[in-house]
């Protein structure tokens, strides 16, 4: 493994992308936002040790029409719309275990957003258009162990577990929310297949999201399968561009009161788009990556409906 393709290390494995506001499957997406978890190598673990520091930013305009209920501040809502800017930092650590077959890492993500959603509620027997808007530190997230597995030069493994827990202010009253008021815990394997000879890649990411219970609304979210993959072409200049392919498909009906008045509000959704990279080195040792994707959604049932999903990333490796 060459040092470039080394340092290109499993970042997406942690870098799993969450949103506030009415954004649950209590709300209609979940912590995923389909398309934003696959990340160039996102299968590996660097056998050197490393200190990587990761910026993410993503929009999300989305919507459900009224023709279908949302559940929503413990009450069901007449169609939805959401509006949410998201920045995720986060810091790993890849350990110094050596140049086996097997290495490790582990990742803290602090989240920021800004959310604004309108929703139709009603209130007495009467429907009314309502806005609210949130603005503050999400609910924070980490990896304890990211273990990589090097099945040979070209093709890699990550395993990860990622943990949400519920930080971030939360108000079972209000349409947005900086939080989901539950813990996730997210099992994760990521791969990565590189094709040297004709400068492509392959990565795909998959993971099975488990909720806790909302004990505010009393509203329990069915588990998530997510899985992203990635096609991409890297030049000889530093710049790449690639395809994305990604779906989250709801697991069973959620419950609870509200939920059952729903049929259990399952919900999918698929999206497809373009992403574009960019490497370069910075001084001898360390590596600048860039990424910058569009990923709408295609198809879409009970979930947030978006043509304009932007997700961009900034990773320095020291």
């Amino acid at each position: 493994m060459s040092k470039t393709i080394a340092n290109r290390l499993a970042i997406a494995a942690p870098l799993l992308v969450a949103c506030a506001g009415a954004h649950a499957t209590e709300g209609a997406l979940g912590r995923p936002v389909t398309g934003t978890s696959v990340l160039p190598s996102v299968g590996i673990v660097s056998p050197e040790p490393a200190l990587i520091v990761n910026v993410g930013e993503i929009y999300l305009d989305g919507s459900i029409g009224g023709s279908r209920s949302v559940p929503i501040a413990g009450k069901a809502s007449a169609g939805v719309d959401g509006k949410v800017a998201f920045t995720l930092a986060t810091v790993m650590k890849v350990w110094d275990t050596g140049t086996g077959a097997w290495n490790f890492a582990s990742s803290f993500t602090l989240p920021y957003v800004w959310t604004k959603v309108t929703a139709n509620v009603s209130a007495g027997g009467r429907g009314s258009s309502t806005q609210d808007t949130a603005s503050n530190l999400f609910d924070i997230t980490f990896a304890p162990i990211i273990a990589g597995y090097h099945f040979s030069k070209t093709e890699h493994v990550a395993l990860s577990l990622n943990v949400w827990a519920p930080t971030g202010k939360y108000d079972p009253n209000a349409l947005a929310n900086p939080s989901l008021n539950n813990w996730t815990f997210i099992p994760q394997v990521a791969y990565t297949k590189l094709f040297p000879e004709h400068g492509l890649e392959f990565d795909a990411v998959a993971g099975i999201q488990f909720y806790t219970r909302n004990n505010a609304t009393d509203y329990q979210n069915a588990p998530l399968f997510t899985l992203d993959t990635m096609l991409l072409k890297r030049f000889s200049n530093g710049a790449g561009l690639g395809l994305i392919a990604g779906t989250t498909q709801q697991l069973g009906d959620d419950s609870g009161q509200l939920a059952d008045r729903l049929n259990g509000f399952r919900g999918h959704d698929w999206a497809v788009g373009p992403i574009v990279t960019y490497d370069t080195k910075i001084g001898a040792k360390s590596l600048l990556s860039l990424g910058l994707r569009w990923v709408p959604t295609v198809s879409s049932k009970n979930r947030l409906k978006s043509t304009n999903t932007f997700m961009g990333t900034a990773t320095v490796v020291f």
